[in-house]
């Protein structure tokens, strides 16, 4: 019984950060949308599109390794050399790429590497294979255990999905300790979320507006001019249909 209440003390913990971290050049919390973010084929680390369009104005090589910028048979050399080290951003990267391909089986192996050592994405990823049963059999015991660890972690997406289900089982008090938890990271969804549910009286107006100036004050904390600018510059890129 006492192992159960203090799983779901560190189930309902209110983590400090995300489980991404700060971009380790600008120091600035990393955006909770994966896309906004790049990770060096060359080290695994993964940094701002803001801190990575600075690096490509004024450099030919990585801040962090001094490996010069990688041609493409490069890039994808050192890609084989990180999964080879074991590197765990490198796993859980080249396991959303399989699965955005449809390489469900692929992506499986590579993100259970991945999990196993540690990266909450790749944990919160796996979630959805077995929620899916893409890849593998679909277990929802296992899809459970995974959006749990990923949560505790710091995973945002993790935790709101972990209130959807909740939500969906008409536990609603759960439900909202995982969306105030999520949204307080900065997870809009949830906060779309937890007005509903005080429309419908699940939680109050004091609870509400502590949560909501907590989300905005995590959304603005990952905010800053460069990260605007590249923004922008992707957006023409975009329009222009040369985004790769």
């Amino acid at each position: 019984k006492r192992a159960a209440e203090l799983r779901e003390e560190l189930l309902f913990k209110q983590p400090e950060g995300t489980h991404i971290g700060d971009c380790p050049i600008c120091m600035i919390p990393l955006s909770i949308e994966p896309e906004k973010s790049t990770i060096l084929s060359c080290c695994g680390k993964v940094i701002c599109h803001g801190c990575d369009i600075a690096i490509a104005g004024k450099n030919s090589s990585c801040p962090f390794c001094r490996h010069p910028t990688p041609t493409r048979e490069e890039s994808e050399k050192h890609k084989i050399q990180r999964i080879e080290a074991n590197d765990p951003n490198a796993l859980a990267y080249l396991g959303a790429v399989e699965y955005t391909k449809g390489n469900f089986s692929t992506a499986f192996e590579y993100l259970t590497k991945a999990a196993g050592l540690g990266d909450m994405e790749a944990h919160y990823r796996l979630a959805i294979l077995y929620c899916c049963g893409q890849g593998v059999g679909e277990d929802k015991e296992k899809e459970m255990r995974h959006l749990e660890e990923a949560a505790i972690g710091g995973n945002p997406r993790a935790r709101h999905e972990l209130g959807c289900h909740e939500w969906e089982n008409g536990m609603m008090e759960r439900a909202a300790k995982h969306l105030i938890i999520a949204a307080k990271q900065g997870e809009k969804n949830s906060m779309k979320f937890l007005i509903e549910l005080f429309k419908g009286g699940c939680i109050d107006k004091e609870d509400l507006a502590a949560t909501l100036r907590a989300h905005q004050a995590a959304v603005e904390a990952t905010k800053s001019p460069q990260r605007e600018k590249a923004a922008e510059f992707y957006r023409m890129l975009n329009q222009l249909g040369l985004r790769q």
